[in-house]
C-alpha cells in the first residue's frame, strides 16, 4: 500500500500539470458561486475540520502541499483522507490530454473501497454541474445516503433557478427524481424534504399522494395541502391533474384536510377551490350528475 501521507507519491509535478492556476481556480470559484457558496468537496473538507472555502482550490503547488498536509494530520479515519486526495486527483486527470489515470491509480495503491471512488466521483461531477454523470455513480446501490439533502436540493433548484414561467415542466426535475428514485434517501432536513415532495408533487400527483403517506399525521397534513396547491397553481392542467387527485381512495384525515383546505383554508383563495371540491363531489357520489361535471370544466 502506497503511503499517501508522502505528497509526492500522491500528487504528479506541477511541471506536469497544474489544474489550480489562474483558469482552473476561477472555474472552480464559478462553480461554489452556483452552488450558493459551498461545494460537496467543502463539505467533505469541513468534517476534517478544514475550513470551507479556505483551502479548496489550492494556491499554487505551496497551498497543494499545505492541504495535503492538513488532510494527513486531520483525525478521521484514513478513507476519509483517502478520499478527499482521490478527489484532487480527479481535478488533475481532467485537464490532462488523454485523461490520465491517476485517480484510480492511487486508489489502487493506496487500497480505497470502491464505494468511496464511486461517491468522490459522484460528488466531483455534482461540483462541475455534470449531474447525469454524477447521479450515475450517487445512485450506486453500494454508498450510504451521504449527502444525500444536499445532493436532492440541489438537483431540485437546478430547474428552479432557470424556470421560466410559474411552475416548472415536468422534464425540468428528471435529474432530481432519477436520483430519488434509484437511491430512495431518507430525509433529515425539512428543506429537502419539502423539494422534493415540491417536485413530485408538479410531476405525478399519484404518486406524490402515497410518498405523504410516509410520515407522521402533522407532516401528512403540510404535504397534502402542498400537493393541493401544487393542483391549484396550474389552472392549464387543472382537469387532468384534479381528475387524478380527486379519484384518489382517500382516508377520513385526508377527506377532511381536503374540504378543509378548499372551503375555510389557503386553497379558498383560488379559483380552482371550487372546481376541486365539485369533482370530488361527483367521484364520491355527493353530486351526482357527470352532465354537471362535463359542463363546469368544458369539452
Amino acid at each position: 500500500m502506497a503511503d499517501f501521507t508522502e505528497y509526492n507519491n500522491v500528487f504528479p509535478s506541477p511541471r506536469i500539470i497544474n489544474p489550480y492556476d489562474h483558469k482552473g481556480a476561477s472555474a472552480i470559484e464559478t462553480f461554489r458561486k452556483s452552488f450558493r457558496g459551498v461545494l460537496f468537496v467543502d463539505r467533505v473538507l469541513s468534517r476534517l475540520g478544514i475550513s470551507q472555502g479556505t483551502a479548496y482550490p489550492p494556491k499554487g503547488e505551496n497551498g497543494l502541499r499545505s492541504l495535503h498536509q492538513q488532510i494527513c494530520q486531520s483525525s478521521v479515519s484514513s478513507h476519509y483522507k483517502i478520499s478527499l486526495l482521490y478527489y484532487l486527483l480527479l481535478d488533475h486527470d481532467d485537464i490532462h490530454p488523454g485523461r490520465s489515470q491517476w485517480a484510480d491509480g492511487f486508489a489502487e495503491e493506496a487500497g480505497l473501497p470502491k464505494k468511496y471512488q464511486i461517491l468522490m466521483r459522484g460528488l466531483w461531477h455534482m461540483d462541475r454541474k455534470e449531474f447525469k454523470y454524477a447521479i450515475e455513480n450517487l445512485a450506486h446501490p453500494s454508498l450510504p445516503t451521504e449527502f444525500a439533502d444536499e445532493i436532492t436540493i440541489a438537483l431540485v433548484r437546478l430547474p428552479l433557478a432557470n424556470k421560466r414561467s410559474s411552475s416548472a415542466s415536468q422534464s425540468d426535475y428528471t435529474l432530481a427524481l432519477a436520483y430519488f428514485h434509484a437511491a430512495q434517501p431518507v430525509f433529515t432536513s425539512s428543506e429537502a424534504l419539502e423539494l422534493l415532495f415540491g417536485a413530485l408533487a408538479r410531476t405525478n400527483v399519484t404518486e406524490a399522494l402515497d410518498f405523504s403517506r410516509r410520515y407522521p399525521e402533522w407532516t401528512r397534513q403540510q404535504l397534502f395541502e402542498k400537493l393541493l396547491a401544487s393542483i391549484l397553481e396550474q389552472p392549464e392542467k387543472l382537469g387532468a391533474r384534479g381528475k387524478e387527485f380527486v379519484s384518489a381512495a382517500l382516508t377520513a384525515e385526508e377527506e377532511s384536510w381536503f374540504q378543509e383546505y378548499l372551503r375555510r383554508g389557503e386553497g379558498r383563495k383560488s379559483k380552482g377551490s371550487g372546481v376541486l371540491l365539485r369533482m370530488r363531489g361527483v367521484v364520491t357520489g355527493r353530486l351526482s350528475s357527470i352532465a354537471a361535471l362535463e359542463n363546469l370544466l368544458g369539452p
